[in-house]
């Protein structure tokens, strides 16, 4: 039986629970210090409920994060210390270099791993395969409906209410993209990590008032070739700024822990 800590207790994290396996369990939840009773009540007794690392008892298998930018940088540090392997989904946090430098640092220290989740996309196997090739250029463009990015930096660029027609409203490296849109982002990092890095990495964002699903294309060239993939991702009803397959790719992770035959 694997028990693991998860980072967040948002829409995320509760699509997540369902999913995991019978010898998955979430032992310890990590939430702010105003959410512990609240959410206690919700989960009940067999899951410890908690503020910071330093409260768990035990050794876990892993922990899995899913409580963004902020959440990342606030527990990131003392899961390493702890000697905790971490599954990430809040990706766009290492667009922050200096960060992504000291987590690298210390994760070698304490002799830890950092799984970068593949969240609401596929095909970071086939770039971070074609980047040893050397790769020329990546672009990723993500188109959502505008409700979608309500609540982002969109609404300080483009009147989102007023939409008739799908309209860039941001164009940039991938670290700006990262920056600037924190919920929204994290797949631009996640491509940009895996190829050819933040400040290369082209992002286009476009508030589109016809898609009812998420939109997230990669275009990809170098010397192994071409690639282009579209994913058509349903939004999780409960946040229409994360994909169902981001919740997905958590589980994933989790029902991995104890397979021998990885893909």
């Amino acid at each position: 039986m694997k028990k693991i800590v998860m980072i967040g207790y948002g829409a995320m994290a509760q699509a997540v629970m369902p999913l995991l396996p019978e010898d998955v369990n979430v032992g310890w939840l990590v939430v702010m210090p105003q959410d512990v009773a609240k959410t206690q009540a919700i989960v009940g007794d067999e899951i410890k409920v908690i503020s910071r690392i330093s409260e768990i008892d035990g050794q876990p298998d892993c922990a899995v994060e899913m409580a963004g930018q902020l959440g990342l940088q606030a527990h990131l540090f003392d899961l390493i210390r702890a000697g905790i392997d971490v599954g990430v989904i809040s990706v766009g946090t290492f667009a922050d270099s200096v960060f992504q430098k000291q987590v690298e640092q210390a994760a070698k220290e304490h002799q830890v791993k950092i799984s970068i989740l593949s969240g609401a996309i596929a095909g970071i196997d086939g770039l971070a395969s074609a980047k040893l090739a050397g790769l020329d250029s990546v672009l990723y463009q993500g188109r959502k409906n505008p409700r979608s990015w309500k609540g982002s930096y969109a609404e300080e660029l483009v009147d989102l209410d007023q939409l008739e027609n799908a309209t860039t409203f941001f164009k940039g490296s991938a670290r700006e993209a990262a920056q600037r849109f924190p919920a929204n982002a994290n797949v631009a990092a996640t491509l940009a990590l895996a190829g050819i890095g933040m400040d290369d990495t082209e992002v286009e964002l476009i508030a589109d008032p016809k898609m009812e699903r998420n939109q997230h294309k990669i275009i990809a060239q170098g010397k192994f070739g071409a690639m282009e993939i579209v994913m058509m991702g349903v939004p999780l009803e409960s946040n229409p700024k994360t994909s169902m397959l981001a919740a997905l790719s958590v589980a994933r992770f989790c029902r991995q822990l104890d397979d021998a035959l990885l893909i």
